[in-house]
């Protein structure tokens, strides 16, 4: 008559199955037999590959879990991360009189356009110098503020943004130059 290990000692430290006159040691998922073929050890699932976690792998006990960066909510498929648009949201410490703008993983306030003189404000974006002024004499007519996100991960080159003359006030002529901010020569114009 077979003696059924299993139940009589149960050498194995997870899962026992008896076989005819001997028995077997099985291990949970997330585990391994150990050479001894009776312990389990915890398997590493995150050394296994760097692409289980969009971010970062946390190995536990029989399993693994991912994490993501701070100002990042870990999606349903429990693995790939999206950035939180605070703005969006309204969980942002911005002044009533600033613009919250989200960018990846947090956001900044920006401060309300500020004209320097000779120029006057004429819009939330908009500096004008008057003709009629004498210190706008060999001053840009206008001058205009925009703040644009620039999604990472792009293919390059590619264009940024357009900016066009118009023929809206005759005899002006018109100079687009990168002022500051170029000096790794990353962008240019055409």
């Amino acid at each position: 008559i077979d003696v059924n290990e299993c139940t009589s000692e149960n050498p194995c430290t997870q899962t026992c199955v008896n076989t005819y006159s001997s028995f077997l040691c099985r291990c949970e998922p997330g585990y391994e037999l150990e050479a001894d073929g009776v312990n389990c050890s915890d398997m590493d699932e995150c050394s296994f590959s760097e692409f289980l976690c969009q971010h970062e792998c946390v190995n536990t006990p029989g399993s693994y879990y991912c994490v993501c960066p701070s100002g990042y909510n870990l999606l349903d498929d429990s693995r790939s991360c999206q950035d939180i648009n605070e703005c969006e949201i309204r969980n942002f410490t911005c002044t009533p009189q600033q613009t919250c703008f989200n960018i990846p993983g947090e956001y900044k306030c920006l401060d309300p356009v500020r004209c320097e003189d000779p120029y006057m404000q004429i819009n939330e974006n908009r500096c004008m110098c008057p003709a009629e002024n004498t210190g706008c004499r060999d001053q840009p007519f206008t001058v205009l503020y925009r703040v644009m996100d620039m999604v990472s991960g792009r293919s390059v080159p590619s264009d940024i943004f357009q900016m066009q003359a118009t023929t809206r006030y005759p005899g002006a002529y018109y100079i687009f130059q990168i002022k500051s901010g170029n000096e790794g020569r990353e962008f240019y114009m055409r």
